[in-house]
């Protein structure tokens, strides 16, 4: 039975407006404040152009106020009033398999078990959106319901542009968020043009329909008590509690009984790391070894952190009322944080960046996070990708994941003892120490995910392999599917937060240090290589990770249907999509990427890439430039 869908949205234009659920989530209004009538009008005009004449008077007044509350046109009313979730492929009304697959994806990524903020249509970090309103979301489905093998669907920023005639090889779908002219990717300028509906932060697998759960990121590590709430149900968490007395009791004995332990803290976490100080200073006991930070500080002042100084709902009033002062508190805040944190760390305590900007909005805060002699990437802690992706990346292993699109366990199943198969296979016939290290921890990942019921919303898996893992992975499913042992196409993607797939100073290519850092032209040829070597879509993002304006990432989508044609796809592009990274991390003087793409070119007569050559006379420079 196909899914009952009602495509149009004429349909729709009588029901009573609806209200957004997520009362904990507001947007400020302040994108267009101080721009005067004339763009609030152009914000209304853009909405409103959705729809016919006939109804555009009704909707006005509504819209209109959704914009002074929220600072955008969300169109609530037109939310679905169905259960939203990843529904087998089978039952989506369409004409290609592609299309029916994308559709399951876009639905997960909206799936309130999965989304943090559904009615936002926000899937992860904070303002990470599938669309930027629901007409586009009505429309897209729409779209992807009547597309050939002989149209392309474009995504302007949530905007569905139209379907395209193009060949049956290429794209099914092209996904462009964010793409502001450099000099306008600002925070500033964002605000305002995600105001008038004509852009918006697609995050990194949000705006490409390729999350997968919090098997990818564990997000909505906030104050909230509803996320909270769902990471306990979904069983992510053992424990929670908002007292820190609790939490130190719990810590102590945990440390003392060895025992395994994940506890969520419904609070400030900066009450927390003072607290952690407080009885460092007191007893001499550091309860701590190891800490991070994933609070979405590429959004700190719009609902991305929480200053200390202000309970929840206190901090979302003045966050609307008086954007200046939350941002003095925020930034007071976070000069506390760093402070409780580098005590700590004066004792037998690491600390690391996720890669979130949390030192770099520390820094522009004033805080104490500066390194002696470093580059402006650097700071006193490292980044994760600096101190423990760097070199993964550069052997060319990253997050490559996968959906079953029948919805059914049993196919997760049989993909998840494929994988397994494949790498103990490469195991037995031979891989050099660190590859085998990286691969035995997939096995074992495996292995333990289906035991503790990971899965949330599709069926999906994620794991970290190299080009030969991926493609040799993405050939034994794609036979699978043709011995007819899985029922339905299987999505494969990865995050863009991988080898080639992003490029940003501050985390993915922090370690990349001949100057190109702040270069974009690997996420961008990604994407282009991708499109021309067999996906079913692309994207490419502005922002993702650590916010708008410094980062550019790109991600794809490949459907295996048991074809030939489908095994012929994935090995050009799994293939190009990670020695793009290598190559590039080999070229920027990187030893281990030097030695991963010399042994892939000697696998492959058609790859041929350039090489460098040491420069390693230090005189010889400094000689030639007093001259």
């Amino acid at each position: 039975m196909e899914l009952t869908i009602l495509w149009f949205l004429v349909g729709f234009v009588s029901a009573a407006p609806w209200n957004s659920s997520s009362a904990f989530y507001r947007w400020e209004y302040r994108g267009l404040k101080g721009s005067g009538q004339l763009a609030q009008q152009l914000a209304l005009r853009n909405a409103l152009r959705y729809f016919p004449p006939d109804v555009q008077e009704q909707l006005a007044p509504e819209f209109a106020q959704e914009l002074r509350l929220y600072g955008h046109i969300y169109m609530y009313r037109f939310c679905p009033n169905l259960e939203m979730k990843a529904y087998p492929v089978e039952q989506y009304p369409c004409q290609t398999k592609a299309a029916a697959a994308i559709m399951h994806m876009i639905m997960n990524n909206l799936d309130p078990a999965v989304a943090q903020f559904p009615q936002e249509l926000v899937t992860y970090g904070g303002n990470g959106q599938v669309f930027s309103n629901w007409a586009q979301f009505w429309l897209t489905m729409s779209y992807l319901s009547q597309m050939t093998e002989e149209q392309t669907l474009v995504m302007y920023s949530g905007h569905p542009l139209g379907l395209f005639p193009s060949s049956p090889g290429a794209p099914r779908l092209v996904i462009t968020n964010g793409m502001v002219i450099p000099n306008y990717s600002s925070r500033i300028e964002y605000e305002k043009l995600f105001a008038m509906g004509v852009t918006m932060y697609g995050q990194m697998t949000a705006g490409s329909y390729c999350y997968i759960g919090p098997q990818g990121i564990v997000h909505g590590t906030v104050v909230d008590g509803a996320a909270l709430r769902k990471r306990y149900q979904q069983g992510w968490l053992m424990e929670v509690t908002n007292s820190l007395d609790h939490c130190i009791e719990r810590l102590r004995e945990a440390r003392k009984r060895k025992e395994a332990l994940s506890l969520g803290y419904h609070g400030n976490v900066v009450d927390l790391w003072e607290r952690l100080v407080h009885e460092l200073d007191t007893t001499g006991e550091l309860l701590v070894d190891l800490g991070s930070d994933q609070t979405s500080c590429h959004n700190p002042f719009n609902g991305g952190y929480y200053p200390v100084q202000l309970g929840f709902a206190e901090a979302q009033s003045l966050m609307a009322s008086d954007p200046a002062a939350f941002k003095g508190l925020v930034q007071e805040s976070l000069r506390r944080h760093v402070s409780a944190i580098n005590r700590l760390a004066q004792g037998n305590f690491f600390f690391w960046d996720y890669g979130n900007a949390f030192l770099l909005e520390a820094h522009r805060a004033g805080a104490d996070v500066g390194k002696p002699g470093a580059s402006k990437m650097e700071f006193r802690y490292p980044s994760y990708v600096q101190h423990i992706m760097g070199d993964i990346f550069s052997q060319g292993f990253g997050p490559f994941r996968w959906v079953c699109t029948s919805g059914d366990p049993q196919d997760l199943a049989v993909t998840d003892h494929l994988a397994t198969s494949v790498l103990e296979e490469a195991i037995a016939g031979g891989v050099n120490p660190a590859v085998k290290l990286q691969y035995m921890d997939n096995i074992r990942w495996i292995q333990e995910a289906a035991k503790h019921q990971l899965v949330v919303g599709s069926q999906a898996r994620i794991l970290y392999s190299d080009q030969k893992g991926r493609v040799a992975i993405a050939v034994a499913f794609n036979q699978a599917i043709a011995r007819g042992e899985i029922k339905a196409p299987v999505v494969l993607s990865r995050d863009h937060h991988d080898v080639s797939g992003t490029d940003s100073p501050f985390r993915e290519t922090s370690n990349i240090h001949d100057g190109s850092a702040f270069c974009a032209d690997m996420a961008v040829q990604n994407f282009v290589g991708d499109a021309f070597r067999g996906a079913t879509w692309v994207a490419l993002h502005n922002g993702g990770g650590v916010g708008w304006g410094e980062v550019i990432n790109g991600g794809f989508g490949l459907v295996l249907d048991g074809t030939e044609e489908a095994e012929q796809k994935a090995r050009m592009m799994l293939s190009w999509d990670v020695s793009n990274g290598v190559a590039r991390r080999c070229w920027s003087g990187n030893r281990k990427a030097y030695e991963i793409i010399c042994q892939t070119m000697q696998e492959n007569s058609g790859l041929v890439v350039t090489l460098p050559h040491e420069v390693t006379d230090e005189y010889m420079l400094q000689q030639a430039l007093r001259a």
